[in-house]
């Protein structure tokens, strides 16, 4: 897989010794708005430091590039917990831009 492309919003998840690529695509936001409720209060609320872990995760879910047949939520979540907040937060500083800014 190739790596995630700055100039389309991408950022990287290690992923089970894999490198997934989150692309906030316009499909993968709308899931995710689906599921967390307004990104504009999901921005706001990792803003003030009350983003939860299973929104995190969720976000990231939505937004991985080329989900293969084996990867599971939980294993993206379980990705999250095992890199710590500081090694989620470069990856959700990209997407929570990318929502704010677009391209």
């Amino acid at each position: 897989m190739s790596g995630a492309n700055a100039l389309r919003g991408e950022a990287e998840l290690r992923v089970d010794g894999a490198v997934l690529v989150l692309r906030p695509s316009f499909a993968a936001l709308v899931a995710a708005e689906e599921e967390l409720g307004p990104l504009f209060a999901l921005v706001e609320r990792a803003a003030d430091g009350r983003l939860g872990l299973g929104e995190m995760a969720c976000l990231f879910w939505h937004c991985v590039r080329d989900r293969s047949d084996g990867l599971t939520r939980e294993a993206v979540g379980e990705a999250v917990v095992a890199a710590g907040l500081a090694g989620a937060t470069p990856a959700l500083r990209v997407l929570l831009g990318q929502i704010l800014q677009g391209r």
